[in-house]
């Protein structure tokens, strides 16, 4: 239960999945909006895509060559060529003019479409060309050298899509390959459901932005950065808004512009011992709870509802402070919230199985989380740790391209046992 007001007693460690259904349940798909189709790359199919006619929507080559009637050539060898007369050209956009006859032929080029009467196209290397090219003969008459199958080389109108096919099913993450389609059926823009918009606020007096002169016991604001660039990465729209610093009309401010977006990211304030400040202007914004989550690194979290404009009700995740857990807790909890808001029903990150070269250790009884990088060797994946596993160890985050997982209920994972690993990114040089 969501409680109007913050206490300073966690409630019971919550579990990894129990955390993520319980945040999950407060996010809802977004409405469709109409993309350039460039632009929607990576989002969701609003509605099904029906093709209005055939692709291809004639009958084509799919070879440059000669377009003729398989019983003209039926027996052709390079020792005995069938002779036939050329009766034209057809190039691709064009339509043809001449009919295929027997015993003739007409030169065409790759995508145009074939003539009637053609039942096969002889690609150009199957015939004598070449030698009539260069011997300056006549290229009224063609050789075909080489008896190619019936009804090869043709591809057939619909081969591709027929007209009045669902072409592209309403909820496909839409890639490179789907783009293509819908040039292919003229489509300039597409309905989507649209990126969520995401407000990233860090919080504390010590920050700085990056840019400014370094001070004394200061420390720059990597947080929104790493932070948006993940939500930007997964497809949201980051607006990262800024340090809001420990007093409340700052926190204020900054809270009044995250209500405009769809999920507001905090960075901070959500452990035992930091400022009441972040946690009471948050209470007074909306329902928070703050959570203690049985994972290591990403321990504390919390999450709720807070009231924007026009009755607009917003979801907050308030991430740890350190930069290790901030991006581990995005990973397993912000970023399957961003994929339900966009219409993705496959929150997963992809995980393989692979041999620990050191061992993992595990103090309290926790989920870890520990940043790998995975390498593969003679067909099997290994995974060493990126160095110093302290969540205040940004480049053991930057150096992993995955997260290796030891279970809650075992102490150790020893050196040479089987690992799974969620993967942060797929690496050309590993796999």
């Amino acid at each position: 239960m969501l409680t109007q007001r913050h206490d300073h007693v966690h409630a019971d460690m919550l579990g990894v999945e129990e955390a993520l259904e319980r945040i999950l349940s407060h996010f809802h798909v977004l409405e469709a909006e109409e993309k350039p189709i460039l632009e929607a790359l990576g989002q969701v199919l609003a509605e099904d895509v029906t093709s209005d006619f055939d692709i291809p929507p004639m009958d084509n080559s799919a070879m440059d060559g000669y377009a003729v009637q398989f019983d003209s050539i039926k027996g052709a060898t390079p020792k005995r060529p069938r002779l036939l007369k050329v009766r034209g050209y057809v190039a691709a956009g064009q339509l043809p003019k001449e009919e295929v006859l027997p015993g003739t032929a007409v030169r065409i080029m790759t995508g145009a479409p074939v003539p009637p009467g053609t039942d096969t196209i002889v690609p150009f290397e199957d015939t004598d060309e070449v030698e009539r090219k260069q011997s300056d003969v006549s290229l009224s008459e063609i050789g075909v050298t080489h008896s190619v199958p019936q009804g090869t080389s043709i591809r057939r109108a619909g081969e591709d899509i027929k007209r009045g096919q669902v072409a592209l099913t309403q909820g496909t993450v839409l890639r490179p390959g789907d783009i293509g389609v819908l040039a292919s059926l003229g489509y300039s823009k597409v309905k989507v459901i649209r990126r969520p918009v995401v407000a990233i606020i860090a919080t504390g007096d010590e920050l700085l932005e990056p840019g400014e002169s370094s001070q004394p016991g200061k420390i720059y604001d990597s947080n929104s950065y790493s932070l948006a660039s993940a939500v930007l990465r997964y497809g949201g729209i980051p607006r990262a808004l800024g340090i809001a610093r420990d007093n409340l009309e700052s926190m204020k401010s900054r809270l009044q512009e995250g209500l405009e977006a769809d999920f507001l990211l905090t960075s901070a304030g959500v452990s035992k011992g930091d400022y009441d400040i972040v946690k009471d202007v948050l209470a007074l914004h909306g329902r928070i709870s703050f959570w203690s989550v049985r994972m290591r690194p990403a321990k504390p979290l919390a999450f709720g509802v807070l009231h924007g404009p026009r009755g607009r009700d917003v979801p907050h995740l308030g991430l740890p402070g350190n930069p290790v857990s901030s991006l581990v807790a995005f990973e397993e909890f912000a970023r399957p919230a961003i994929y339900k808001m966009m219409g993705k029903s496959n929150y997963s990150k992809p995980t393989i199985e692979a041999l620990l070269e050191e061992p993992i250790h595990n103090v309290d009884g926790r989920r870890v989380y520990a940043r790998v990088v995975v390498t593969k060797q003679q067909g099997r994946y290994y995974a060493r740790l990126t160095g110093n596993q302290g969540s205040n160890i940004l480049t053991s985050m930057a150096r992993a391209n995955g997260l290796a997982i030891c279970p809650e209920d075992i102490p150790e994972m020893k050196a040479g046992q089987v690992v799974k690993v969620e993967m942060l990114d797929w690496m050309e040089d590993v796999f």
